[in-house]
């Protein structure tokens, strides 16, 4: 028999490959002749950058570059030099979480940090770049990551703007001409997972600013500056900003990804699929181990359980589902495609118990699915 452990993080409890462990000797303590193959995964979110190294094996690298308002800070990315690849998240540099809540401040923040990673791992000899864009603290539609890769946004004066979103509307030109030579040799794939347009009522300032500190006043000029910079964008890149999904994702850096760095967006849970060349190694196997924190109707909008589903129902293999908690009946799971399923909170006496001793309930998880199996 051969199966496969595709689990997310149990957020403040177990990592992909913690479960992964206690699912293995779960299962070989009772049944021997298994074939056991692990492929953690992860959606994007929180602990993305450890799933994403255990198949890069890559270096962690420490950069200087500057924090959303200006200021150094250290920021760390992936480097795999075998591979020629860098994950880069920009949550490091640009993210909420450098920042007190009372410092949010998006109309001023800026991106330029994401982009002096970018530049650092292109001069290191990279040619493929993960970017995850999650997490951000801006809304300058890609401004300052392009200002650090070479791009100029120039006033109708022909003087360069200061890259933060507060001044997308005094862009009249972008120069070109100084873009980083290497940029062109790299391929982007951007792990996004909202599909807002650039701008209006379900776009980029209206959805998320005020999550970043942006007042009403605030998100009505950062939506007017979006939807000027995106004629420029369209009259410069021939495209049809407004039109690309996911555009406004973290501010705006949907489409300066796809303008700026020519990216394929993509939804975390696939990029991280890809780069574990899943859909090869689940052939031939009779089941996937998959779980989560948490199972819930969240579960069906590009999380990894239904990432795994996805590509588990095409190839016809059967998937098991341990949680920490389930939310849906055994009906609406076997709906989803979950033939097995069993949750650490119905074994534990309580969520602090089942947040503390969650190796223990998930391997007693998969030595009960194993006895099933053996029935």
């Amino acid at each position: 028999m051969k199966i496969v452990l595709a689990p997310d993080k149990f957020k403040n409890s177990l990592t992909g490959l913690e479960f992964c462990n206690a699912i293995e000797e779960g299962v070989l303590g009772v049944l021997q002749d298994v074939e056991i193959i692990k492929l953690p995964l992860a959606d994007g979110g929180d602990g993305t950058i450890e799933v994403v190294n255990y198949y890069l094996k890559g270096r962690e690298i420490e950069v200087v570059v500057n924090n959303p308002f200006f200021q150094p800070i250290e920021a760390t990315y992936l480097f795999s030099q075998t591979t020629k690849t860098a994950f880069i998240e920009m949550a490091e540099a640009s993210g909420v979480k450098l920042l007190k809540p009372e410092q949010f401040d998006c109309k001023n923040a800026t991106t330029l940090g994401t982009g002096e990673m970018i530049v650092d791992a292109i001069e290191k000899g990279v040619s493929k770049i993960i970017l995850g864009i999650g997490g951000s603290a801006t809304n300058d539609c890609g401004l300052g990551m392009a200002t650090a890769l070479g791009y100029r946004f120039l006033s109708k004066n022909g003087e360069e703007v200061k890259p933060i979103g507060a001044n997308l509307s005094k862009i009249v030109s972008i120069d070109v001409t100084g873009v980083h030579p290497k940029l062109r040799e790299v391929s982007f794939s951007v792990a996004c997972d909202v599909t807002n347009p650039l701008y209006g009522e379900n776009g980029a300032a209206y959805v998320y600013a005020s999550q970043k500190g942006a007042t009403m006043e605030d998100i009505e000029m950062l939506d007017k500056g979006l939807r000027s910079f995106s004629k420029l964008l369209d009259d410069v890149f021939h495209g049809e900003s407004q039109a690309i999904v996911g555009a406004g994702a973290a501010g705006g850096m949907g489409i300066a990804s796809k303008v700026f760095l020519n990216a394929d967006l993509s939804p975390g849970i696939e990029l991280i699929k890809s780069l574990a060349q899943f859909e090869t190694k689940i052939t031939g196997v009779d089941w996937i181990i998959t779980g989560e924190g948490k199972l819930d109707y969240q579960t069906l909008s590009g999380k990894t359980i239904q990432g795994v589903i996805d590509s588990a129902k095409a190839k016809q293999i059967k998937v098991a589902a341990f949680c920490g908690a389930i939310e849906l009946s055994k009906e609406e799971m076997a709906k989803m495609g979950i033939s097995y399923s069993d949750s650490v909170i119905e074994k534990a006496e309580s969520l602090e118990d089942a947040m503390g001793n969650g190796y223990y309930y998930v391997k007693t998880m998969a030595e009960n699915f194993a006895k099933s199996l053996k029935k």
